[in-house]
């Protein structure tokens, strides 16, 4: 990508002046990166360049599309942090030096036990970065998809180990972000390079499946839009297709008969706003047979991304089983570009405070990760251990939504214990849990919590925590307070027990 192309590409949607200050960090990244090549053979801006492009075409601000242009000049040319500071403000800089971070970081994620004291200090400050602007990681990932998209110039060893990274780190990041086109186009990369060969035949058997199924959705598809017509919907339907890697998800949980899979194709209606999503899902049911058991509402209760939609899969009058997605455009927005929609070129200021630590009050439920991972950095640079599985659980493991019976809603890691949320809703409420109560009813210590449950902590003021319950933890926040409830504890009983042995002193020699 040449510079006109990247500058003409961002001309309708920055101003003047913004364009300026791009056009000023590309002469810059040239000039540092002069001389340096990719493995391709082609000049190393090229890289710098595509990634800005992509950051453009997320919609994101031009804080964060400079950071892209100069996202390796401090790693890997002779320019400084504090050259750039002053070249291009405090904000560019603190997402460069982020990015650089990850960098240094992303190996320490995968083997935390043999970490170096430097090396956990670079995932510390990585983690604080992400957690005050997670813009560090939309680069990150902008980054990590054109590394995947030339990945055929590197060696055979390095393309596994940099897929396997983008399956395990990358592509479950975009997903917490809400960032639907992008993991879906990270896990089909990175999977056509671990598995080439299973990746081309259930890239095969769908092509075969697909081209039976095309005509007949097509028919279904001009029936949905006759009807929403004649109700008087403005609408817009379009199909989507599932990935080779979802599929390749799927089959392994469906003991690999493709028959048992309805949504290799599916159809979605995109209309004005929420009542018309389900007038739309009433007009449906109307129309063919629901089967009940797929119909799920994730308007009303959103996947822990953020995810909304109506999902519903029926069955026409030729047996033909479809399935639907129906959300508004806001929704789908979302959808195809998660927390980067909150960038949108001229929503800049907001959307970068809404962001920020020192804002994280105003992080919808969904998001409250994003505050959590200040509390692993703290345990880090405090010298604590965290094993690969807990870091895993924390930010790269899937999340769950529980609810207070007054229905203040929580975002817990999947596998979280009536612990951890103990602790979410306040230390003393942890402190003091004495027994749970799920969906009504009596639930043990040890069982994990399940998505969408309603959980109420029975509290005493006589119970406090033991050492036992390190085991029924699993989030950092909740190890983090607990160890230290349990170290004033001991703390407490040393001095009692120091005062009862000058007491008995004192009793003797009055004796």
């Amino acid at each position: 990508m040449a510079r006109e192309v990247l500058l003409e590409h961002a001309k309708p949607h920055y101003e003047e002046e913004e364009l300026l200050e791009l056009d000023h960090a590309i002469l810059f990244s040239t000039d540092a990166h002069e001389g340096q090549k990719r493995k391709s053979g082609e000049p190393y801006i090229i890289h710098p360049l595509a990634v800005a492009d992509t950051l453009i075409d997320w919609g994101l601000d031009m804080d964060t599309v400079i950071a892209g242009v100069l996202h390796d000049t401090v790693e890997d040319t002779e320019a400084t942090l504090e050259e750039i500071e002053s070249l291009f403000g405090r904000d560019v800089a603190f997402l460069v030096d982020g990015v650089t971070k990850v960098s240094q970081a992303r190996a320490g994620m995968r083997n935390l036990d043999s970490y170096l004291p430097q090396t956990k200090d670079n995932l510390s400050k990585l983690l604080i970065a992400v957690s005050q602007d997670v813009r560090v990681i939309i680069i990150k990932l902008a980054d990590r998809l054109h590394n995947l998209s030339t990945l055929q110039h590197m060696p055979k060893d390095k393309q596994q180990k940099i897929a396997r990274e983008s399956l395990e780190v990358f592509a479950p990041m975009a997903d917490r972000l809400g960032m639907g086109r992008v993991r879906m186009q990270i896990e089909e990369l990175a999977f056509s390079y671990l598995d080439p060969g299973e990746f081309q035949r259930l890239k095969n058997l769908m092509r075969k499946r697909l081209g039976k199924s095309t005509r007949k959705l097509g028919k279904v598809r001009q029936e949905v839009e006759a009807e929403l017509k004649h109700n008087g919907i403005e609408f817009e339907v379009n199909g989507r297709v599932k990935s080779v890697y979802s599929l390749y998800k799927k089959l392994k949980k469906v003991g690999g008969n493709i028959d048992d899979i309805y949504d290799l194709m599916a159809l979605r209606v995109i209309v004005k706003n929420k009542e018309q999503c389900y007038r739309v899902l009433g007009i449906l049911h109307a129309m063919y047979q629901p089967m009940i058991s797929r119909i799920k509402d994730y308007i009303a209760v959103p996947k822990p991304n953020g995810y909304q939609s109506l999902h519903t899969t029926v069955i026409t009058p030729n047996e033909h089983i479809v399935e639907f997605q129906i959300r508004t455009y806001g929704m789908h927005e979302y959808a195809e570009r998660g927390l980067a929609a909150s960038f949108h070129y001229h929503e800049q200021k907001d959307s970068k405070d809404y962001l920020r630590k020192k804002n994280a009050a105003k992080l919808s439920s969904q998001h409250q990760w994003i505050s959590q991972l200040q509390e692993i950095a703290s345990r880090l640079g405090s010298g604590d251990e965290i094993s690969k599985d807990e870091l895993d659980v924390n930010l790269f493991g899937d999340r769950i939504f529980v609810y207070s019976p007054v229905g203040d809603i929580y975002n817990l890691p999947e596998g979280a214990l009536p612990l951890d949320f103990a602790y979410m809703v306040h230390s003393d409420i942890g402190k003091h849990a004495y027994s749970f109560r799920v969906n009504g009813n009596i639930h043990p210590f040890d069982k994990p919590l399940q998505n969408g449950d309603v959980v109420e902590v029975i509290t005493r003021k006589l119970s406090l925590p033991k050492k036992s319950w390190l085991e029924l933890v699993r989030t950092s926040h909740a190890r983090t307070k607990l160890r230290a409830q349990l170290k004033k504890m001991q703390v407490v009983e040393t001095i009692s027990a120091a005062t009862n042995i000058i007491r008995s002193k004192a009793l003797r020699k009055q004796k």
